[in-house]
């Protein structure tokens, strides 16, 4: 059970690489919007509410493990929150690109309430609502720059 959950938790060991563990995992997030992209609306949204519960409880254990409070080799946070940012937005390698380096800096900056977030939330809840946050704000910034014609 313990080798599952690291598996899950760290994105398939790319949270154990030691340089910029997060981006990894974002870039993995990337890769699993353009495996998912072919399902309906509703089947989407369907996945990626049941990936974040997921993610949730496989943090929550993952922490147990490694006793430490949302350590950095946890990734599956950033693959469940970067699910959110491409939320109704058309796929292209150019929108791909702008959606990664958006929710990287949502994600490391945390602007207002995403500190909040993950400082309220204990265990799992807070290693991954802080990225799903982050994920609907990059949403949100992206349908804004598609809707002014900048993407």
């Amino acid at each position: 059970m313990k080798f599952f959950t690291l598996f899950f938790a760290t994105g398939f060991g790319l949270g154990y690489i030691p340089i910029a563990p997060g981006t990894w995992g974002s870039l993995l997030g990337v890769a699993l919007v353009y495996l998912l992209m072919p399902l309906s609306t509703p089947l989407y949204i369907l996945t990626i509410l049941a990936f974040t519960a997921f993610s949730i409880w496989i943090s929550t254990l993952a922490e147990k493990i490694l006793r430490q409070k949302d350590p950095s080799k946890i990734v599956i946070d950033e693959i469940s929150g970067i699910l959110f940012s491409f939320l109704f937005v058309p796929l292209s390698w150019q929108t791909a690109i702008l959606g990664f380096l958006i929710f990287r800096v949502f994600d490391i900056f945390k602007p207002y309430p995403i500190r909040k977030v993950e400082l309220k939330f204990r265990r799992g809840m807070g290693v991954v609502l802080d990225d799903v946050l982050a994920g609907i704000y990059t949403c949100l910034v992206m349908h804004l720059l598609i809707a002014g014609h900048f993407v």
